[in-house]
């Protein structure tokens, strides 16, 4: 008898999978590839899982597996057998420069584009931060905007992406037909190549009643 493939979730995954579910343009067999790894996280039997959502118990099996090893990224259709793709998942595409890749016009790609509900150009991101006291320091920072103490400068200090060497904690999703490329909201710093700053500012008579607060932004997630 085969084992079962017990499936955990992060936070984040079982955001991804509820949304994707309820989703209006998802497609019908992701979202029910969503409804099986839901319920395979909370323990249910795969004949169970595949009564209550009419499907075989092989195709529960199939998918609870192939998230198990791959993630996210196992419950979307492998490549079909023949010529190897010429465009990877990572291109980022205008309607000028696909058109000028295939041949074909720049409005026979518009067309194609609005027939799917295809947006190249959008993106999404989410971030649910796991730090039980975000709340707080989230108030703390934008009361600190909102109502700076007298004769106080704040300043909000943040960082370039172009001169970042970030990865993302969690593989970004492609680009599918009515759902725009996803990738975290959070990162992992690998180092920055150059960074300048400088400040133009008048100078200012130093007096002991005046105080200064620096309120970085990333405090708020950390």
């Amino acid at each position: 008898m085969a084992q079962r493939v017990e499936v955990v979730l992060t936070v984040g995954e079982r955001e991804v999978l509820e949304r994707w579910a309820r989703r209006p343009k998802s497609s019908q067999a992701l979202a029910l590839r969503c409804r099986i790894v839901l319920a395979a996280a909370e323990g249910q039997q795969s004949t169970d899982i595949a009564v209550a959502l009419g499907c075989n118990k092989s195709t529960v099996g199939k998918w609870r597996g192939r998230f198990a090893q791959r993630g996210l990224d196992g419950l979307h259709d492998e490549p079909r057998p023949g010529k190897p793709r010429s465009i990877s998942d990572e291109t980022h595409w205008s309607t000028r420069s696909l058109a000028q890749a295939t041949g074909m016009s720049q409005s026979a790609v518009s067309r194609i584009w609005r027939a799917f509900g295809l947006k190249p150009h959008h993106s999404e991101s989410f971030k649910l931060s796991p730090d039980p006291l975000f709340i707080e320091k989230v108030r703390d920072i934008v009361g600190l905007y909102l109502n700076p103490p007298d004769a106080a400068v704040v300043l909000c200090v943040d960082e370039k992406s172009q001169i970042q060497a970030l990865d993302r904690t969690a593989p970004v999703l492609p680009l599918m037909p009515g759902v725009p490329e996803r990738a975290t909201h959070d990162y992992v710093r690998n180092g920055t190549t150059n960074l300048y700053a400088a400040l133009d500012a008048p100078p200012v008579r130093s007096s002991p009643t005046w105080p200064h607060a620096i309120a970085p932004r990333s405090s708020a997630g950390s």
